[in-house]
C-alpha cells in the first residue's frame, strides 16, 4: 500500500555530484523521519542521513559538509545532494521512511525503497 521509489543514482567520476530522489506513494497519513542508508558490496548498510517531518537533519560524519538531505513534504519526496563524491562511497542507496497510514494509527512502520545504485569511478 505504500511504496518508496529511489531515483537519481548513477555513474559519477570522483570529485563528482549527484541528487538522489525518493517518492513516497499510496495509503499515506503521515511521513515522519525519513533517511538515506546505503550498502556497499560485503558490507552492512549504514545510514548516510536523516531528516525529520520538521526539517532536523543528521549525517553521518563520513559525508558532513558533501551531502545535504532534505524533503518536500507536500510532494511526499526526499532528496540527497552528494558532492565530492569518493569511489568508497559506490553503493546501492536506500531510502528509508517512518510512515502512519491512517489517522487511527498512532505509531509508524518502517517502509525501504528497491535501492538505487551510485557508482563512483576513481
Amino acid at each position: 500500500q505504500v511504496q518508496l521509489v529511489e531515483s537519481g543514482g548513477g555513474l559519477v567520476q570522483t570529485g563528482g555530484s549527484l541528487r538522489l530522489s525518493c517518492a513516497a506513494s499510496g495509503k499515506i497519513f503521515v511521513i515522519n523521519t525519513m533517511g538515506w542508508y546505503r550498502q556497499a558490496p560485503g558490507k552492512q548498510r549504514e545510514l548516510v542521513a536523516s531528516i525529520t517531518s520538521r526539517g532536523n537533519t543528521n549525517y553521518a560524519d563520513s559525508v558532513k559538509a558533501r551531502f545535504t538531505i532534505s524533503r518536500d513534504n507536500a510532494k511526499n519526496t526526499m532528496y540527497l545532494q552528494m558532492n565530492s563524491l569518493k569511489p568508497e562511497e559506490t553503493a546501492v542507496y536506500y531510502c528509508n521512511a517512518d510512515i502512519r497510514t491512517s489517522w487511527g494509527i498512532i505509531t509508524g512502520r518502517e517502509y525501504w525503497g528497491q535501492g538505487t545504485q551510485v557508482t563512483v569511478s576513481s
